[in-house]
């Protein structure tokens, strides 16, 4: 049975400078060695004519990245595929849909994210809204990888948006 998630986090950065540094991808490339070291490649960023984007990434899930319990029943070369696409929305949001798939495992992720104007005391700054869901499709162990996924998810989501509106602050 599917695993759903859904988290919410807010930061000072605007929609309008959030949507401009998803199209960077010198931002990608900080993001993903931020969150995933060596482990993560940045496999493809396409922008469009529109705002469009459209981010794909690869995770080699290495026996060293996973809990020793989970490690032990997966193949050696798992690999998670990301795939995020954003577009700009009516009242300066952006929304998007997320596509999580995995080689050597049995399992599927989707969802969607609004990102959206939000106040932050007196700064205006903007809410990132993500909610999905995860299936692992292996016998016993199943439902305890989709709650290990689904919890580190909900916690990295807002260190993430702290990273890009540092990264905004930093870079802009």
């Amino acid at each position: 049975m599917p695993r759903s998630f859904d988290v919410t986090t807010k930061t000072a950065a605007g929609v309008a400078e959030v949507h401009r540094v998803f199209r960077d991808r010198t931002y990608w490339l900080a993001r993903l060695v931020e969150y995933g070291g060596d482990s993560m490649t940045l496999d493809s960023l396409e922008v469009g004519d529109d705002g469009t984007v459209v981010v794909r990434t690869t995770q080699d899930l290495r026996q060293d990245i996973l809990p020793g319990s989970i490690s032990r029943i997966l193949p050696g070369d798992t690999k998670i595929m990301r795939t995020e696409q954003w577009r700009p929305a009516a009242a300066g949001e952006v929304h998007g849909e997320f596509t999580i798939s995995a080689r050597g495992v049995p399992s599927s992720g989707s969802g969607t994210m609004v990102l959206e104007p939000s106040k932050i005391g007196s700064v205006d700054g903007s809410s990132l809204r993500i909610r999905g869901s995860l299936e692992v499709r292996i016998p016993f162990v199943g439902g305890k990888i989709e709650r290990l996924v689904a919890d580190l998810i909900v916690s990295e989501v807002p260190q993430m948006q702290r990273f890009t509106a540092e990264w905004i602050a930093r870079e802009a």
